[in-house]
């Protein structure tokens, strides 16, 4: 068995230096993102990483990943990106994405800059001023990226500071193509990323495999192979062996999202386990949720299933008042009266885009979306707060539509 060290995530000096001791042999390394972090029962050889994932929508797993995987991982976005460089850390540091730009930075020789408390655009430029490498990176989630976006659209010294960047790696939740489109007019270098804990950390760069990664589609599902793979989960073989799985002497991570090859470029629909059956008809909860985002005012919400007595299940879309980019304050841009007014045309955008089955038949609207520290929605918290909204700030409301009769 192996010796495992618990680093604290935040004290980012020593998780660097002793990520550097086990990337050339030494203890494995946990990062925590505070005292009650649990830890595996065994740690076996070989390993030089353990991470506690988050569970969004499941119960959080142990990830091993070896010294070359980590590596592996690192070597590629640094070829990819052209060349290694500087890095803003803005997400933490406790789970794989943070991780990694460690690791990069370790094997380029540079120091890292860490956004340190709440992410905010302003620390995040502030920093970007300062770096002094060739090569400039930063990655950050979808929700950060919207707001650096916001202050980048008002503010022209900012702007000249963030294109500077050689690249903006965003992962973690699907980019709306608002955004993307917002960034390219901005000059903003955005590289969309898609991986997991599992993987290493981002393993496809805008829809194409990076380093020695391959991916492939089996029923409807995607899956990955290379050597940045993670050993497997700690103190769960079964899990193992049902999500690692070998064919012809190649290893593959079956990954649980549904997508598609179209021309070679990977696109991700969704995950296999957020589909719901209404009427027969099967629903993808994340392709609504993504249909929903692209739409003015509606990029703080989620779709989530529930029980409806006629059809089997609805989808229920749960959203928080949108914010007002002008003034920079995240003030209340709207309020829930806005949403509620405006659900009846989202509902007959997504019948008109994913057909009837997928229309939203409730909306609850609450202060701000619950998420986890990799900026992802909880949708478990979401879930919870359909059945018991007061204790979330959350009002419910059921908005008839006649039309609804016809969707199945």
């Amino acid at each position: 068995m192996s010796e495992l060290r618990r680093i604290p995530a935040h004290d980012h000096l020593w998780l660097m230096a002793s990520l550097a001791e086990a990337l050339a042999g030494g203890p494995a390394v946990q990062p925590t993102a505070s005292d009650e972090t649990p830890s595996p029962e065994h740690v076996p050889e070989g390993c030089a990483l353990v991470i506690h994932t988050s569970g969004s929508s499941g119960s959080p797993k142990f990830v091993a990943h070896s010294a070359e995987s980590i590596r592996a991982s690192a070597e590629a976005t640094n070829a990819i990106l052209g060349g290694p460089g500087q890095w803003i850390i803005a997400l933490p540091t406790h789970l794989i994405a943070g991780v990694q730009m460690l690791t990069r930075s370790i094997l380029a020789g540079t120091d890292p800059l860490v956004v340190s408390g709440k992410f905010s655009p302003e620390k995040l430029v502030r920093l970007a001023s300062q770096l002094e490498a060739e090569r400039r990176y930063v990655s950050l989630v979808p929700v950060q990226l919207r707001a650096v976006i916001e202050l980048a659209e008002r503010d022209e010294a900012a702007l000249r500071v963030l294109q500077r960047f050689d690249a903006m790696l965003v992962g973690g939740q699907a980019v709306s193509l608002e955004m993307r489109a917002a960034a390219h007019r901005l000059g903003l270098k955005l590289v969309r990323t898609y991986g997991m804990t599992e993987t290493g950390g981002g393993v496809v760069y805008d829809g194409v495999e990076i380093g020695e990664t391959e991916m492939r589609i089996r029923g409807g599902e995607i899956q990955l192979s290379g050597p940045s793979l993670a050993l497997g989960y700690l103190d769960n073989d079964g899990l193992t062996a049902e999500t690692f799985i070998e064919e012809d002497g190649v290893r593959w991570y079956r990954t649980g999202d549904a997508g598609s090859l179209l021309g070679g470029m990977l696109q991700v629909t969704g995950r296999l386990d957020r589909v719901l059956i209404s009427g027969g008809v099967n629903v993808s909860l994340d392709r609504v949720e993504a249909l929903v985002h692209e739409m003015p005012g509606w990029a703080e919400s989620a779709a989530l299933e529930e029980r409806n007595d006629t059809w089997g299940a609805q989808v229920t879309i749960v959203a928080a008042p949108g914010r007002n980019a002008e003034d920079g304050a995240g003030k209340d841009a709207g309020g829930g009266d806005t949403l509620r007014d405006g659900f009846e045309a989202l509902a007959d955008a997504v019948k008109a885009e994913l057909g009837p089955a997928a229309v939203p038949r409730r909306l609850v609207v609450v202060d701000e979306l619950p998420r986890l520290a990799n900026g992802k929605n909880d949708y478990q918290r979401l879930a919870a707060m359909l059945t018991e909204p007061q204790r979330d700030g959350a009002t419910g409301s059921d908005v008839p539509r006649a039309e609804s009769k016809e969707t199945k």
